[in-house]
C-alpha cells in the first residue's frame, strides 16, 4: 500500500522532512517512489507539488495523520 508520508534529511538538531510517495511498511531510509515536496519545522515553511499530491490521491495513496495536518495548513482538499 503506498502511502504519503515524511522522511526526515539533514543534520542532527536541523532536521527538514520530505514529503515522499512509499511503501507504508518502507525504512525511512528508502528514498520512496515520488519527491513530493519539503517542510522545515524551524521555521514552519513548506513547499508541495499540488497537482502531484492531487494525483497520488486520485490513484489510492493513504496519507498519515501529520501530512494530512500539513495539507489542512496548505488548503489542500482530498
Amino acid at each position: 500500500m503506498l502511502v504519503l508520508k515524511l522522511r526526515m534529511v539533514g543534520k542532527k538538531h536541523q532536521r527538514t522532512f520530505r514529503l515522499v510517495v512509499a511503501e507504508k511498511r518502507s525504512r525511512p531510509q528508502n528514498p520512496g517512489v515520488e519527491d513530493l515536496g519539503w517542510y522545515n519545522q524551524h521555521t514552519n515553511k513548506f513547499e508541495l507539488k499540488k497537482e502531484r499530491i492531487q494525483h497520488w490521491l486520485s490513484k489510492g495513496a493513504q496519507k498519515t495523520e501529520t501530512v494530512d495536518k500539513l495539507f489542512k495548513r496548505a488548503s489542500i482538499t482530498t
